[in-house]
C-alpha cells in the first residue's frame, strides 16, 4: 500500500507491535533509578532529596531526549534516531556501573535520560502517522511501553538486585537495550506514503481551524498543564519504593506496588486510548487529570499494607490515559510536518513536572520528615493541570465540521 489506504492498515499495526516492544526495553532507563533509590541511598550515605537528585537528572534528560529525538526523526527517520538512542543508553548504563559518586552517577543518568527519550513521545508520533481512526488506541498503546518498562524490569531484576547489587543491575540493562533495540528499530525504517500524510494533513488543519486558540498558544498552555499534571503524577511513583521502606515493608514490596500502579497505568492507557477515539483528546486529559487527583486524596489517610496496595492500584487506573492524550490533542491540531517538535515539547514539558516533582517530594520528605505535605504539594499542582483544561474546553468552539470530515 502506497496511498492513503496504509492508514489503520495491517501494516501499521505490525508497526504498533514492534514500537511497543521497543519502547518496553527503550523506557528502562528512567525506571531503574527508582529501582536502586535506596540501595544508593544506603551505599553513599545521603539524604532522601539527594538520593532523588539522580532521578531529576534522568528525568530532565529524558525530556531533552524527547525533544531533540522528535527534530532527528523528522529528518532522519525512526530508525536512525532509535539505533544511536541505544547506543547512548547502553554507553551510560556501562559507566553507571562503575560510578564512585553519586554526582557521577547523576551525571551519566542525565545521558540515559536523554537515550531513553526516543522511546516515548517521538514513538507516539511516530505510530500517529500511520493511523487515523484508531489515533487514540494506537497511540495509548505505544505509550503503554513506558508504563510496561517500569512494571517488567524491577520484577525481572529483582533478584539480581537483592544478590548482586544495584550495579549489576545496570550491567544487565547495557546489554539488553543494546542487542534488542538496535535490531527491532530496523523493522521500522518504512517512511509513510505522501498521500495518507495530506490526508491526515488534512483533517488536522480543519480541526484547527475550528479551534480557539493558535498553534503556539495551545502548544504552550498543553506545555504548562503538563507541568502541572506530572509534578503531582510522580509523587507516588518516584517515591513509593521509598514510602513502603520508611513503614517497614521493605523495597521490595515497594516494587511490587510499583509494579502494580504500572501496570494499573498500562491497562488504563487502553481504555483512555478507546475513551479518546470517541470523546478527542482533551476531554480524555481532562477525565484522566480528575481521577488523577482523587487518588491523591486517597493516599492522604492510607498507611497499611493493603491499604497502600490497593490506592496504588487505583492510582495507576486513574492517570494512565493522561500523557498520551497530549500527544494526541497535538497531533489532532497541527500538521505532521510540526509532529516531532510540536509533540516533543509538550512531552518534554510533562518530563520536566516528573523531573519537578520527583526532587520537590524527597526536599518536602526532608523537610516535614514524611510524605504528607508531599501529596498535598501534588494535589495542588494538579488543581493547575485541571484548570488549563477547562480553560480549553471553553474557549473552543464547536467542531461539528470537523466531526464530519472525519
Amino acid at each position: 500500500m502506497t496511498g492513503p489506504d496504509v492508514l489503520d492498515s495491517r501494516y501499521s499495526w505490525f508497526r504498533l507491535a514492534v514500537s511497543l516492544l521497543i519502547a518496553t526495553v527503550g523506557n528502562v532507563g528512567i525506571w531503574v533509578i527508582v529501582m536502586v533509590m535506596p540501595a544508593i541511598q544506603a551505599e553513599f550515605g545521603i539524604d532522601r532529596g539527594e538520593a532523588s537528585f539522580p532521578y531529576t537528572m534522568t528525568m530532565i534528560g529524558y525530556a531533552v531526549g524527547n525533544f531533540a529525538v522528535g527534530r532527528i526523526i523528522d529528518r532522519f527517520g525512526v530508525t536512525a534516531a532509535l539505533s544511536l538512542s541505544a547506543a547512548i543508553i547502553a554507553g551510560g548504563m556501562g559507566l553507571a556501573a562503575v560510578s564512585p559518586s553519586v554526582l557521577l552517577l547523576a551525571g551519566l543518568q542525565l545521558v540515559i535520560g536523554f537515550g531513553t527519550g526516543a522511546s516515548f513521545g517521538p514513538l507516539m508520533t511516530d505510530v500517529s502517522m500511520w493511523f487515523l481512526k484508531r489515533r487514540g488506541i494506537a497511540v495509548a498503546i505505544t505509550a503503554c511501553g513506558n508504563y510496561l518498562s517500569g512494571a517488567v524490569w524491577p520484577l525481572l531484576l529483582a533478584g539480581v538486585l537483592e544478590t548482586d547489587g544495584w550495579r549489576a543491575v545496570y550491567v544487565w540493562l547495557a546489554v539488553i537495550t543494546l542487542v534488542t533495540m538496535v535490531p527491532l528499530s530496523f523493522l521500522l525504517r518504512r517512511r509513510v506514503p505522501l498521500e495518507a500524510t495530506a490526508r491526515s494533513d488534512a483533517i488536522s488543519s480543519l480541526r484547527a481551524k475550528a479551534a480557539g486558540f493558535s498553534p503556539r498558544t495551545l502548544m504552550l498552555l498543553l506545555g504548562l498543564a503538563g507541568i502541572g499534571c506530572c509534578v503531582a503524577m510522580s509523587m507516588p511513583q518516584v517515591h513509593i519504593v521509598s514510602l513502603c521502606t520508611d513503614l517497614g515493608y521493605g523495597p521490595a514490596v515497594g516494587g511490587q506496588m510499583l509494579a502494580l500502579m504500572l501496570f494499573g497505568g498500562a491497562a488504563s492507557r487502553l481504555v483512555f486510548g478507546f475513551v479518546a477515539d470517541w470523546l478527542g483528546g482533551v476531554r480524555t486529559l481532562l477525565i484522566g487529570s480528575s481521577l488523577q487527583c482523587l487518588a491523591l486524596f486517597l493516599y492522604l489517610p492510607t498507611g497499611g499494607l493493603t491499604s497502600l496496595f490497593v490506592v496504588s492500584a487505583v492510582f495507576g487506573l486513574s492517570q494512565g490515559g493522561i500523557v498520551p492524550s497530549y500527544a494526541l490533542v497535538v497531533r489532532d491540531y497541527m500538521p505532521s510536518v510540526e509532529a516531532g517538535r510540536r509533540v516533543g515539547f509538550v512531552i518534554m514539558a510533562t518530563i520536566m513536572g516528573m523531573a519537578l516533582g520527583g526532587w520537590m517530594s524527597g526536599w518536602i520528605y526532608d523537610v516535614t520528615g514524611s510524605y504528607q505535605m508531599a501529596f498535598v504539594n501534588g494535589i495542588l499542582w494538579n488543581f493547575l493541570n485541571m484548570g488549563i483544561m477547562v480553560l480549553i474546553l471553553l474557549r473552543t468552539r464547536p467542531r461539528k465540521a470537523v466531526a464530519v470530515a472525519a
